[in-house]
């Protein structure tokens, strides 16, 4: 389980050090461990416990309200007042405290919610993309539970498929065709499925080969389906030497009009790639990108 210090409490809370530990002081909120050096230590309860807290308290209810609230108390709270469409960074902090607490039902319900309040494409960036921000610092601090991890992800990943199935089917004749796939051994999907959404949601078509595709295999899709563009996402994969390489070879199997390489792979300082590649460097880029009716032709 997690093992945070104050200062990674303040940052994926948004509450200041200071205020933790007077809370902790006056109200007995959390209850950290302490180290042989004296330094305070805090796990998974007592970050859920703290996200519910400064939901609430930032929907004005008092802390020494709050404070005597037990978990469940506060968990039932947070769920009822999740219901404005703006404020999100409650829903952040209410999805973030059902995800350490492994409670799927609540996660379900907390994205349902915000998606009948913004509308899918709008839920998707405002409110899980900032909460998978959250887990990546998470990640980076050391203290993300991979079990934690997988559950939002696969949730995610459910809400995204049901979403794409849900739009009514585009016509092939006249519509933009794109090619979207992840390279071989790449499996971070959430982005993709995304922009798969996305596409379909403005009326192009798209052919999706997801995760760990060889790219060798590219050439013979491209000749029979023949794409305007390709999107692929480079989160791990290829490794970040290579990158011109896959880029090149990608050209070669793949001359489609555009193609899209989005990740943080894709952004590297000094990197070239050929004049029809795109690396969007946030995903509203890429939604700006895609509002644009005339692509560039397939090349001979």
């Amino acid at each position: 389980m997690g093992n945070f210090s104050i200062s990674d409490l303040e940052q994926l809370s948004g509450i200041k050090a200071h205020t933790i530990r007077m809370w902790e002081q006056r109200y007995s909120l959390l209850r950290p461990v302490r180290t042989a050096t004296n330094i305070r230590l805090y796990c998974d309860d007592d970050l859920r416990r703290l996200l519910n807290v400064a939901t609430l308290c930032n929907r004005g209810r008092r802390i020494s309200q709050v404070a005597r609230l037990s978990d469940e108390e506060l968990a039932s709270a947070v769920i009822a007042c999740s219901d404005d469409a703006h404020d999100h960074a409650a829903q952040v902090n209410a999805l973030l405290a059902a995800m350490l607490g492994m409670d799927e039902p609540a996660l379900s319900q907390l994205l349902e919610d915000s998606t009948q309040q913004l509308g899918f494409e709008k839920m998707m960036l405002h409110v899980a993309y900032p909460l998978l921000q959250r887990i990546g610092l998470m990640w980076l601090a050391g203290t993300m539970n991979l079990a934690q991890e997988h559950l939002l992800s696969h949730l995610l990943r459910q809400k995204l498929l049901a979403a794409t199935d849900a739009l009514p089917p585009i016509k092939l004749a006249g519509a933009p065709r794109w090619l979207l796939f992840l390279p071989e051994h790449e499996l971070h999907e959430l982005a993709l499925l995304f922009m798969n959404y996305a596409l379909r949601a403005r009326g192009q078509h798209t052919l999706y080969l997801g995760q760990n595709m060889p790219i060798k295999e590219l050439g013979s899709v491209c000749e029979t389906y023949r794409p305007e563009a390709l999107v692929t996402v480079l989160t791990t994969q290829p490794d970040r030497s290579r990158i011109g390489e896959f880029a090149e070879q990608l050209q070669q199997l793949c001359p489609a009009g555009q193609v899209v390489l989005y990740g943080n792979l894709a952004r590297q300082e000094g990197l070239v790639l050929p004049p029809n590649f795109v690396a969007p460097p946030l995903m509203t880029d890429f939604l700006a990108l895609i509002t644009e009716k005339n692509l560039a032709p397939l090349a001979a």
